[in-house]
């Protein structure tokens, strides 16, 4: 892993992002585009257009990738956000790892939560209500599970995201 200006300044959006989060459950647009706009101008100063391009790659793969959650209302458009500002500074094929990663470690912090809360059985009545309604009416936010409606935990998002964001670096 090399310690350059995109590890900080990932690093550092990761950081001011996940407190950010705990503290609001929200994303400010100013860090999202902010974090975003950055990425493209140092992509463009560093290689011109084609670091641009990369860059715009990064954040359209990153956003493609986790919209649909967000169409489902399982995430918030800032977590979306997030992602793409990061995927920009990584590039599409490593926005690729990112949004694995996140998802992993999402995974990781749902089931903490659920075995912390001790909501298992909620949980996947919730889970099984979701996968019978999209089955018999398609795929669409389900009435009742959502993150604007639901009474269940919401998870701050960022530290996942920030997860998959340091453990991309560490591998890239």
């Amino acid at each position: 892993m090399s310690f350059d200006a995109r590890f900080f300044a990932v690093f550092t959006v990761a950081v001011v992002a996940c407190l950010w989060d705990i503290r609001t459950r929200r994303l400010p647009n100013v860090l999202t585009f902010g974090a975003a706009a950055a990425a493209m101008a140092f992509s463009l100063w560093q290689h011109g257009l084609p670091g641009l391009g990369w860059s715009v790659a990064g954040w359209l793969t990153a956003v493609a990738l986790f919209f649909p959650f967000f169409a489902l209302r399982g995430i918030g458009a800032g977590d979306v956000k997030l992602l793409g500002a990061l995927g920009a500074w990584f590039g599409a094929l490593n926005a690729l790892y990112l949004a694995a990663l996140t998802a992993m470690a999402g995974g990781v912090m749902a089931i903490a939560v659920i075995v912390l809360r001790r909501s298992l059985r909620d949980t996947s009545r919730n889970i099984c209500l979701m996968l019978m309604t999209w089955r018999a009416v398609g795929l669409r936010p389900v009435p009742g599970l959502t993150l604007d409606t639901t009474h269940g935990p919401k998870l701050a998002y960022a530290i996942p995201i920030a997860a998959g964001a340091l453990a991309t670096l560490w591998l890239r």
